[in-house]
């Protein structure tokens, strides 16, 4: 089995799902770097690129690895599409286009048949209309206030309990996260938790679920503290991983997989 260097820590965790896919079926074909280069026609470096996590490989060479392989390319590519999506997030280029022609001027024409017709900016006219319209409201409210106040209304409104400054409501609190717990059974040689009978999930560092709060539990069984069984994959449950991994001599990538969930539930 290879040995593979940990991926970046910024990567996104789809793409890092793909990425360890691409590894395992390298690892699986017996390949060389240089040999996957010439059955798929891409570059060596391309390659190293690729199952490094320094460049997102193309459709057509995450397909042509899948039938070395012996893999579904259906299930791959899907997972090439999600991460695909998601490196376009992070690294979307910014394409360079044209400048767009300067819009003409706004105006309103009077048309004649005599001189040149005069021309009143659009704008200018629509700043003087929302003007007039605030003055008039402004009037209108001092007008209000001056006849409430020769009228008592002030009096009223302080003695009418019906009419006061309430206090706002108070925020309604968020509904508490789903809890987790170890419920340990042996089945067929292999331990569950009660939370996943998942085999095969690939796990990476920012994800969470049920799949998550099994494998914590299970790492806590082993002895490895991963912390609170919180169903997030975070930077104590990703050490706990690689404690594991470096014990049963498996790559210590932090990635969870076939081959730590079968060391998890042995």
């Amino acid at each position: 089995m290879s040995r593979w260097k940990e991926l970046p820590t910024e990567l996104n965790a789809h793409v890092g799902q793909l990425v360890v896919r691409l590894r395992r079926l390298k690892d699986h074909s017996g390949l060389s770097t240089r040999q996957l280069a010439a059955k798929t026609g891409y570059s060596t470096k391309s390659w190293e690129r690729y199952l490094g996590g320094r460049s997102l490989p193309p459709r057509d060479a995450v397909e042509a690895l899948a039938r070395i392989g012996d893999d579904d390319p259906t299930r791959l590519l899907a997972l090439h599409e999600v991460a695909a999506e998601a490196w376009g997030d992070r690294h979307g280029a910014v394409t360079a286009s044209a400048p767009a022609p300067a819009p003409a001027p706004e105006c309103d024409t009077v048309l004649s048949s005599g001189p040149e017709p005069e021309r009143v900016p659009g704008r200018a006219l629509r700043i003087a209309v929302v003007a007039g319209v605030v003055t008039l409201v402004l009037a209108l409210s001092s007008a209000v206030l001056v006849v409430v106040r020769f009228s008592g209304g002030e009096d009223r409104t302080a003695a009418n309990p019906g009419v006061s400054s309430a206090a706002p409501p108070e925020a309604t609190p968020s509904p508490p996260g789903p809890t987790y717990t170890c419920r340990y059974e042996r089945l067929d040689g292999h331990w569950y938790a009660g939370n996943s009978r998942t085999q095969d999930a690939i796990l990476v560092n920012g994800l969470a679920g049920p799949e998550i709060a099994e494998a914590q539990c299970l790492l806590r069984r082993a002895g490895l503290s991963p912390g609170d069984i919180d169903g997030i994959y975070g930077p104590r449950t990703e050490n706990a991983v690689k404690r594991l991994q470096k014990r049963t001599d498996l790559v210590v990538d932090g990635i969870v997989g076939p081959h730590t969930w079968k060391a998890l539930r042995g």
